[in-house]
């Protein structure tokens, strides 16, 4: 008798695809980024099928090196989305901080001051136009176009040709490839220093947003502006703290771009902030704000990130439809959100 009881209670054990199914209907916010991790690994499959050579740890470094300052600028667009924002500015305090900087350093400027003066660029952009919209009631559209075109006219009237940093010049070594594993011919895992920066990036944010107060009053903001008022958390606050962090991480991933490429100048960054909240979108994030994960953000920066991969490796895919996936790509996950809105409501 007991056998059969055991037996019975076996059989009555929900599977993993019920395990799955039950999770996404108590929380369907899971969903766009349940779907976004599927379409990653679903393009790992198609690559490695049709082109090979992608489930590699070569193809994996490289992925992680050349998107190190995308994924930093998904985690920043993160933050103020969450709050039902916007920050268009982040591609041209990109290029007016990494055009600074490059300057700065080729004056004779010590590196770690130079790095310094790059983020605090970024820092005092988020902090203007936190302030625009806390305390003059601007629109985020409006206030962060405004600095877009800002930081965009003062890199050019820095310089209008390409500034090439110093051979010799220490930032240099955040781009620098340090091999962690030895593979076979050029089959190395090999990491820079960037790279860790950016996952540094992502651990703080990840706790900041689901352990610390400051997230979950992002999350509320998000979610019913008013009802976070009623509840006395600092509103008001945290939504000028969403954009100077914003700032910040585009000073960072000005600092990582430029120590990987070497040049800066001001057309750096033209568009770069839609690839961060298209990352965003195809991560989870919902654009009216209450919903999102910092690492779905990341898996959609490596959705980007890995299409490109893909492009490069067929060669008879124009350029141009990179631009056209994305647009369909992004336009499946708003209608996911539209399905997981309407479930919340």
């Amino acid at each position: 008798m007991t056998a059969l009881a055991t037996t019975g209670t076996r059989s009555e054990a929900p599977s993993f695809a019920d395990r799955i199914r039950r999770a996404v209907q108590a929380n369907p916010s899971v969903l766009p980024t349940t779907a976004s991790v599927v379409i990653f690994l679903g393009m790992i499959v198609y690559g490695e099928v049709a082109y090979g050579r992608i489930v590699q740890a070569s193809t994996l470094s490289n992925l992680l090196i050349n998107n190190a300052h995308l994924i930093v600028l998904a985690v920043a667009l993160t933050f103020v989305i969450l709050t039902g924002g916007i920050d268009l500015s982040v591609g041209s305090i990109i290029a007016l901080s990494s055009v600074a900087g490059v300057m700065l350093a080729n004056a004779g400027w010590n590196a770690f001051a130079v790095i310094l003066v790059m983020v605090l660029i970024g820092t005092v952009s988020g902090l203007i136009s936190g302030i625009l919209i806390r305390y003059f009631s601007v629109q985020p559209f409006i206030a962060t176009l405004a600095m877009m075109f800002l930081a965009r006219g003062l890199a050019s009237l820095l310089s209008t040709k390409a500034e090439r940093l110093g051979e010799e010049s220490p930032i240099r070594w955040l781009g620098e490839q340090l091999k962690v594993i030895d593979g076979p011919k050029v089959n190395d895992l090999v990491i820079t220093p960037a790279v860790i920066i950016a996952i540094l990036v992502v651990a703080v944010a990840f706790f900041v947003l689901h352990r610390t107060r400051t997230g979950r009053t992002v999350y509320a903001i998000g979610g019913s502006e008013n009802s976070a008022l009623l509840m006395g958390l600092p509103v008001h606050r945290t939504k000028v703290l969403v954009y100077v962090i914003s700032g910040t991480l585009a000073g960072i991933a000005a600092v990582l771009y430029t120590a990987r490429i070497g040049t800066a100048q001001n057309i750096t960054g033209i568009g770069w902030e839609l690839d961060a909240i298209a990352a965003a979108v195809i991560g989870g994030t919902v654009l009216t704000g209450g919903y999102g994960y910092v690492l779905g953000s990341v898996i959609g920066a490596l959705v980007l990130g890995l299409m490109n991969v893909l492009i490069t490796r067929d060669g008879g895919i124009p350029p141009e439809m990179t631009t056209i996936i994305t647009g369909g790509i992004l336009l499946v996950f708003v209608l996911l959100q539209r399905v997981v809105t309407r479930r919340k409501e």
